[in-house]
């Protein structure tokens, strides 16, 4: 069973996912702590909802990597296994990466590399994708490294675009998606079956 740290700064729906996932025993994994960089961020209520330490860690008045460093404080006492960005809005300096490598994995509501980079987040991704005229979009969970939503990519799931869709509309089926492929991520890594090659992630087949 191992342990994670996840990192989220909203409403927490992709961290309730795993966490529903861990309670049902469909993944080898706990959620021991979240850490959230907003206060009102409902995702804390949901870790305390179901008994998990949850943390508030005000980035006013410090520099990202100070502000890191005291993120990092806490997870380590829980010395977790993986660390997961569930929502996490804040770019990650190479201090956290670094000393995190290959341990941090991140759910993107886009089919990657496409939709990606700095402001590409939430709503802003669907609207970019409606306007785009894809018939196509998704969502993707890659490890994390110092580019923006370049680390290689571990899972991904298409969802087709349709005709009269709205961000809301399109939003809400990636969500549903996101909701499987977050636990199935973290699951794949319990059975330590990813293997990072360079850019790309070899799934590894069951020992």
């Amino acid at each position: 069973m191992i342990k994670l740290a996840v990192l989220a700064s909203g409403g927490g729906t992709d961290l309730q996912s795993v966490i529903d996932a861990s309670e049902k025993n469909e993944i080898d994994a706990k959620v021991v702590v979240v850490v959230s960089d907003r206060e009102n961020a409902f995702a804390l209520e949901r870790a305390k909802k179901h008994g998990i330490d949850a943390y508030f860690v005000d980035s006013k008045n410090k520099t990202r990597e100070e502000h890191e460093k005291k993120v990092s404080e806490i997870i380590d006492k829980y010395n977790v296994d993986l660390i997961v960005l569930a929502g996490y809005l804040r770019m990650l300096t190479p201090y956290f990466i670094s000393k995190y490598r290959n341990k941090i994995i991140n759910i993107h509501p886009a089919l990657l590399p496409f939709f990606s980079g700095k402001g590409m987040y939430g709503e802003k991704v669907h609207k970019a994708v409606l306007d785009s005229g894809m018939k196509i979009s998704g969502c993707s969970v890659h490890f994390v490294d110092e580019s923006i939503d370049g680390g290689p990519i571990i899972i991904q799931k298409a969802v087709e675009v349709k005709e009269y869709d709205t961000v809301k509309t399109l939003a809400s089926r990636v969500l549903e998606e996101e909701h499987k492929i977050l636990p199935e991520a973290v699951q794949l890594f319990a059975e330590k079956r990813l293997k990072i090659e360079g850019k790309k992630v070899r799934i590894l087949p069951k020992a």
